[in-house]
């Protein structure tokens, strides 16, 4: 049987035809691609004539088609469902890959060729190619010795085969640590609807008869804020720090400590002082100790107001708290507070409501873009939906593909990734997949979401429109392929929009009546918007800064007993609090030990949210859901992609550089 991966797609926008290929067509189609893409740099380097963009970087844009056609495919697959024969490839192909990036990128033919393309005179955008090539050889160890250059290699290799470990092990311990009840008075105060999920999540494990409650990433689990029975808080709060540190065959320690050791040698090779360092020197932020300081004007307002919340909820509890009590007297006292039931908000919230009058609406009165179901184009799993987007003029767009439930051969989270990447280069446009774990209903039954899905299904939007709008010459360059520390900052302007009084009279609509959600509760809810800020800030600083902690280690201070390493980072940094762990803690931190990934870079979030609110003040200032406003965010920031300095893009856009006072006002930290 012909390998579909071998030529271009026939499908709209080249679209894989995931029906068609097997585990045995990736790897085939892989190993070719690695084997043709070195043949492809080898012509680039042996052309006699003198190097120029045409001949040079123009001619790297265009190599390696094969292997990002197929690598994209199989990565989505890595990530969305993994069967096995996927895992054991994934395994076996890591290093091949991290080797393959080290001969590109050390070899100094190739970077002497771009060192002699004479710029003059070329456009903005083709400069800049030219320039980033040039950086990344830098950063890649091209300036190191035959024997510097083998020492990295052998180093890279390992870190690859480490963080995909590292992911599997986190993989199987969040499905293994799913908590599992038999009788359904032990889920008291969850909706009827999430009980009858949990029995669906157990029979489809092999427990009929029986509740599962699945866990999700982070460390605080969704069901805590309503399960009535505090033993069953404590077991599935147990169970989801415990993750990846327990003893058992899915602990991750010997993986972590093998990766930080390896990372701080990186950074001396490369001649920076800490894997930190090096990091943070291929992002916008100025350097290393401006990010540090970002956060530590942020640390102390968050514990105080942290401190604060935990005040009212002790008086609430009537008793001395415990960290799987926080969740749970929040939504109590956010109930007597401010009368919001965040329960009774579920009915309201149906995923299909959400996107098509919500998500998809609010686009569409933004940037004019419309969503046309294509029920005639299959993904890679039966529970992927594919719309093509067409703009204003009927124009296509791009394809988004939505794969919003949870199962085993998913990793936990929520993701975008692009299947295709637009170039007018290569004459190609976006396909993109948004990936959430929701769990999935029983056959009949809507699906209903918290307002913190809502806020995901929202977020991961924002990098789907950055990736469908984006209008580059070079793939390099195209949609979310921007430095980590800008990359989440249209995802979070895109939440802007949850809470936008039209949008959200558009889509919050009971399930079954139709009612929309009543202007009063609205009204509360939007008054109750600060009440949580200082446990979910210093939620989030705990991880960030606990991601710094592990990044700026010599090879010989990495721990050897990382609970006690942890605390200590955490008291140091200002933001430990018993009540409130690390959005996620080393055992699962899947963001940074799982690859490259956000190592060094968890900070991103909140120096991109600078941006975001930044953005938002903006967009009120100047009449908000209007077409004018999103052709501008557009034209002079969702286009851009990484063509010119992002930060440049944001200047463009919004006349001045970021200022941090609306972020702080946000988060009630000013």
């Amino acid at each position: 049987m012909t390998n579909p991966l071998l030529s271009p797609s026939h499908l709209p926008y080249g679209l894989p035809s995931f029906a068609g290929i097997s585990a045995e067509h990736y790897a085939e189609a892989i190993e070719e691609g690695l084997a043709s893409h070195l043949q492809e740099i080898s012509r680039i380097v042996a052309t006699q004539e003198p190097a120029t963009l045409e001949n040079t970087a123009m001619a790297m844009e265009r190599s390696g088609l094969l292997l990002n056609r197929a690598a994209a495919a199989f990565f989505t697959l890595v990530s969305a469902d993994a069967s096995d024969a996927i895992k054991a490839l994934e395994t076996e192909l890591s290093p091949k890959f991290s080797a393959h990036q080290d001969a590109v990128y050390m070899n100094r033919a190739l970077y002497h060729r771009f060192a002699d393309i004479d710029t003059t005179g070329l456009d903005e955008e083709s400069s800049r190619l030219v320039q980033e090539y040039l950086k990344e050889f830098r950063q890649s160890g091209i300036h190191l010795d035959d024997i510097g250059q083998q020492r990295l290699r052998e180093v890279n290799a390992e870190l690859s085969r480490l963080g995909t470990e590292f992911g599997q092990r986190v993989k199987e311990a969040m499905k293994s640590a799913a908590l599992l009840l038999d009788d359904a008075g032990d889920l008291a105060g969850l909706q009827p609807e999430v009980v009858t999920g949990a029995a669906e999540a157990a029979k489809l494990a092999g427990h009929d008869g029986k509740y599962l409650l699945t866990l999700i990433q982070p460390s605080n689990q969704p069901a805590m804020a309503s399960l009535e029975n505090r033993t069953i808080r404590r077991r599935l709060f147990e169970a989801s720090v415990a993750r990846g540190t327990d003893g058992g065959d899915l602990d991750v320690r010997d993986l972590v400590k093998a990766t930080a050791r390896l990372r701080a040698e990186k950074a001396t090779l490369l001649g920076f002082a800490n894997f930190a360092e090096l990091v943070v020197d291929q992002q916008t932020a100025p350097g290393f100790s401006e990010v540090q300081a970002m956060l530590g004007r942020l640390a102390p307002a968050a514990v105080r107001n942290a401190r604060k919340e935990a005040d009212a909820l002790a008086e609430s509890a009537g008793h001395q708290l415990e960290p799987w009590d926080w969740a749970y007297y929040s939504a109590l006292v956010r109930k007597e507070k401010f009368e919001v039931d965040e329960q009774a908000l579920l009915p309201y919230f149906s995923l299909e409501t959400v996107l098509k009058d919500g998500v998809f609406h609010a686009a569409t009165q933004l940037y004019g873009v419309t969503f046309h179901e294509r029920e005639d184009l299959d993904g890679y799993h039966p529970d992927v939906r594919i719309w093509e987007v067409r703009n204003e003029d009927g124009s296509g767009l791009g394809l988004f593909l939505g794969d919003y439930y949870t199962r085993e051969s998913k990793r936990g989270g929520a993701w975008m990734n692009s299947l295709v990447e637009q170039s007018s280069l290569l004459g190609t446009r976006s396909v993109v997949i948004n990936n959430l774990n929701i769990t999935k209903p029983a056959p009949g039954e809507p699906t209903l979401l918290s307002l913190d899905e809502v806020r995901t299904v929202f977020h991961e939007f924002g990098h789907a429109l950055h990736g469908l709008f984006s209008d580059v010459t070079y793939p390099r360059f195209s949609g979310t392929s921007v430095p980590r520390d800008f990359v989440e900052y249209p995802s979070q302007v895109n939440e802007m929009w949850i809470m936008w009084p039209e949008v959200l009279a558009n889509y919050a609509r009971h399930y079954s009546t139709g009612e929309a959600l009543p202007q009063d509760t609205v009204d509360k809810l939007n008054e109750s918007l600060l009440w949580g800020e200082g446990f979910a800030t210093t939620e989030y600083l705990g991880a960030a800064l606990l991601d710094l902690a592990w990044h700026v280690l010599s090879e010989s201070q990495v721990p050897d007993d990382i609970p006690a390493f942890e605390s200590k980072a955490l008291a140091d940094a200002g933001v430990a609090h018993p009540l409130i762990p690390p959005r996620y803690r080393t055992g699962y931190f899947q963001h940074i030990f799982a690859g490259a990934g956000y190592a060094a870079g968890y900070y991103s979030y909140i120096w991109s949210e600078v941006l975001d609110a930044d953005t938002v003040e903006w967009f009120r200032e100047n009449g908000g859901l209007t077409r004018s406003n999103g052709d501008r965010f557009r034209s002079e920031l969702l286009s851009k992609g990484n063509s010119r300095d992002p930060l440049e893009s944001f200047r463009s856009f919004r006349g001045r550089d970021a200022e941090l006072d609306p972020l702080l006002k946000r988060r009630g930290l000013n």
